[in-house]
């Protein structure tokens, strides 16, 4: 009896593994957006503007927020007052110097440095009014706007989650021998739950196994323009 058990065990194990099969390879992970920065000011100040709203599509350069900008908006018509008076002086020592000779090169040279310095200045000034402004580094959505016009925020607090899903990645583990047998570029599937499945191509597999568990980081890119998948849920990749 117990040679007939060890014969019908051996014979089920051969038949659910046989010997060189191959397969499709699937891993297990999960969905991430494209981008999905989290956006705040260099500077300190009082927020005075908002022109979006939550869920609102922004392009690229879109100011989503702005802080007061009294103080930086005299400024930069003080250093522009400031920058064209030195240039009207350089322009005047400069024909002097050119027609009659009547000008040292010590006067010259003043009159160059103080033009050039009021020009840096005045470039310093349009700069820090610009950093007012809270732009969209790229087109894509917003998630969350943390605080409202009229609330005080620090220098890089975080204020607006942007996302780009156009695109997305899945990120899953793998197996460090079926990682083995994946190349860069190589198309594969992901599958969502209640979604048809979505074509990607293989664009990261670390080149560093997780010594606990014996497996590597992979991320395949597939293109979302269409919005069917969500990042953040759950997926499955699967290589042909």
């Amino acid at each position: 009896m117990l040679r007939l058990c060890f014969f019908i065990l051996a014979v089920c194990v051969t038949t659910i593994l046989p010997a060189g099969a191959a397969g499709p390879i699937r891993v297990d992970g999960i969905t991430e957006p494209f981008m999905d920065v989290q956006l705040g000011f260099a500077d300190a100040g009082i927020i005075r503007q908002q022109f979006f709203k939550e869920g609102d599509t922004v392009n690229q350069g879109d100011v989503i927020l702005e802080l007061d900008k009294s103080l930086e908006t005299l400024e930069v018509q003080r250093r522009k007052a400031v920058m064209e008076q030195a240039k009207l002086i350089f322009e005047t020592t400069s024909n002097l110097a050119e027609t009659t000779k009547s000008v040292s090169k010590e006067d010259l040279a003043k009159a160059t440095s103080e033009y050039e310095v009021a020009t840096a200045e005045y470039g310093i000034a349009v700069q820090q009014l610009a950093d007012r402004r809270l732009v969209a580094p790229f087109a894509g959505s917003i998630v969350e706007i943390l605080l409202k016009p009229g609330a005080a925020v620090a220098p890089y607090q975080p204020l607006v989650r942007e996302v780009d899903t156009a695109r997305g990645y899945f990120v899953g583990n793998i197996d460090a021998k079926a990682a083995a047998q994946l190349q860069l570029g190589e198309p594969v599937q992901i599958q969502v739950d209640g979604a048809p499945a979505v074509a990607a191509k293989i664009c990261f597999i670390s080149p560093v196994v997780d010594p606990a568990s014996g497996l590597a980081r992979i991320k395949a890119l597939f293109d979302n323009s269409d919005g069917k998948i969500h990042p953040g849920i759950e997926a499955s990749m699967v290589v042909p």
